[in-house]
């Protein structure tokens, strides 16, 4: 079983939050704080106050963790995408923090083709000496792209370095199950390395693939029926021992599963 107080819960798209998660019977959620795709300063769950989000979760017991929009790459080296991705990775660790998440989720991100991928970790470096954390910052692995950040493990251990240059030891990490497999690690040995690494995995997204092995692709599939097998998803998920989220099409049915394969 998963050491110490390790939660499996999913992330949501649709609903109040909590509301979804009591329903589900799940004691952690992943959520965004507005459209992903988009540059608007964060919206709260509900239109509620941030307070009052705050206090419904810890009265409930469930713990919440936000996801950074998808346009967020502070490694750019287009003005027009860098600058405005720290300051959106700032508002949304703020709003974050109001509510009492325990974790903003962001990914690695990337530079353009033709771009010394050397630039995107200056880049990284100096985010990390420029914005405040109040709570802690999880940078996720992603699944393909040569000029990205956080694909393979040497990429990663060139970003951690230049986290950590930054003054980023408070600076956490996210381990996708999908996006490493689809980079092209092995999951049977990928918590090990990542801890090497970066010193500690803070949350896994569990998540099977919907495509071969190296294939670069994000495309997420149910834990039990995708191209990973299952036992090696369940192996990661007691590897890390971190709190869990599914982000698979039905993340209620996985969540299921992953606690009857862990014994719970």
């Amino acid at each position: 079983m998963l050491r110490g107080m390790a939660r499996i819960g999913a992330h949501l798209h649709d609903g109040y939050p909590l509301e979804v998660a009591k329903a589900m019977g799940v004691d952690t959620v992943q959520f965004f704080l507005g459209d992903p795709q988009d540059w608007k300063a964060p919206q709260f769950p509900g239109g509620h106050e941030p307070d009052q989000v705050r206090e419904e979760f810890a009265a409930a017991g469930v713990t919440a963790y936000v996801h950074a929009p998808y346009v967020v790459n502070v490694a750019s080296p287009n003005n027009r995408i860098r600058i405005p991705s720290r300051k959106i990775l700032e508002q949304q660790l703020n709003a974050a923090a109001a509510i009492g998440a325990a974790g903003l989720i962001v990914h690695g991100g990337h530079v353009t083709a033709g771009t010394d991928p050397a630039e995107g970790y200056v880049s990284w470096r100096k985010a990390i000496e420029r914005i405040e954390r109040p709570l802690p910052m999880l940078i996720e692995n992603t699944a393909g792209g040569d000029g990205a950040m956080a694909r393979s493990l040497d990429n990663i251990a060139r970003l951690w370095d230049a986290i950590i240059s930054g003054g980023g030891d408070d600076v956490g990490f996210c381990l996708d199950t999908c996006h490493a497999y689809s980079a092209g690690e092995d999951l049977a040995i990928v918590v090990d390395r990542v801890k090497a690494i970066t010193g500690r995995i803070d949350l896994v997204h569990c998540n099977n693939s919907r495509d071969p092995f190296d294939s670069g692709r994000d495309r997420h599939a149910g834990l039990p029926t995708g191209t990973i097998e299952p036992e090696l998803l369940v192996s990661v998920v007691r590897a890390a021992s971190a709190d869990v989220i599914c982000e698979t099409p039905d993340p209620a049915v996985d969540v299921r599963w992953l606690r009857a394969e862990l014994g719970r």
